[in-house]
């Protein structure tokens, strides 16, 4: 069977309190063998943090979503660099900025956004992008802070906006929404671009797709993203999971970071 990353699922949902090692399980019986999980607000470090230490194949990502800027403190923000030092990471994420509700917390959410691009620049981190309906606000966001790398994950934006992420050395990732028949568009994208700027993602528990509508979603069902992406490209499985197996390992560094010393 071939191997696969998920590149963004949030495996400590309470979601996942009652079966969680079962949903792992599943994972790895479907050929999912690393599994990226960033965090959403400070109160998901510390969970994050225990099960990078209990699953080797589960790598930890620290950062505060702006879906949760409500949540957020200032004292959050400054704990992040800090909290980095002292527990590895393979990126800072999830940062972004969401912008679906309107002008609320605009400017409040892009204070924390650019601040945390610059940790990960002090760093050397790459960064695990949210951007809902404001992705040209995080590529000029991202342009202002020269020689960062990472993803912008769930990707709905144009092809357009995907050339420009490209040329800022960005990833897309993309999961369930591009199972169904009407994201048109994202299906042309994945149809054309280049194979080595794609990332396989569940965002489990959240954005199943077609087949488990409705459902919550697990990282086991990567797999049927995998074979949707290889039928619009009119490739093999096989290599379309080699291929964005190694994009994930380039970018996120995610077998040095287990041989690290403790």
């Amino acid at each position: 069977m071939t191997t696969l990353v998920d590149s963004h699922l949030h495996l400590d949902d309470e979601r996942f309190d009652a079966d969680r090692e079962q949903v792992l399980s599943r994972a790895r019986e479907h050929g999912v063998r690393s599994m990226v999980v960033p965090a959403v607000h400070r109160r998901s470090w510390d969970a994050i943090g225990l099960l990078a230490d209990r699953h080797r194949d589960v790598f930890p990502a620290y950062g505060l979503h702006p879906m949760f800027q409500p949540e957020h403190t200032v004292e959050h923000l400054e704990a992040l660099p800090g909290w980095l030092d002292a527990h590895p990471a393979i990126a800072v994420g999830e940062i972004g900025l969401d912008f679906f509700a309107g002008d609320a917390d605009r400017e409040t959410q892009q204070l924390y956004f650019s601040r945390q691009l610059a940790i990960a620049g002090e760093r050397g981190l790459p960064v695990i992008i949210h951007a809902r309906r404001a992705v040209d606000a995080v590529i000029l966001a991202v342009r202002r802070q020269p020689g960062l790398r990472g993803v912008v994950h769930s990707f709905s934006g144009s092809e357009q906006q995907a050339r420009q992420l490209f040329d800022l050395g960005f990833f897309l990732g993309l999961g369930g929404p591009l199972t169904y028949p009407g994201a048109r568009r994202l299906h042309r994208l994945v149809a054309t671009m280049s194979i080595d700027r794609l990332l396989l993602e569940s965002d489990a528990p959240d954005q199943p797709g077609v087949e488990h509508r409705g459902q919550r979603n697990e990282p086991a069902w990567v797999r049927t993203t995998l074979s949707h992406v290889a039928r619009l490209r009119g490739e093999a499985e096989a290599a379309v999971a080699a291929a964005t197996s190694a994009n994930a390992e380039r970018l996120f560094g995610l077998q040095s970071f287990r041989r690290r010393p403790d």
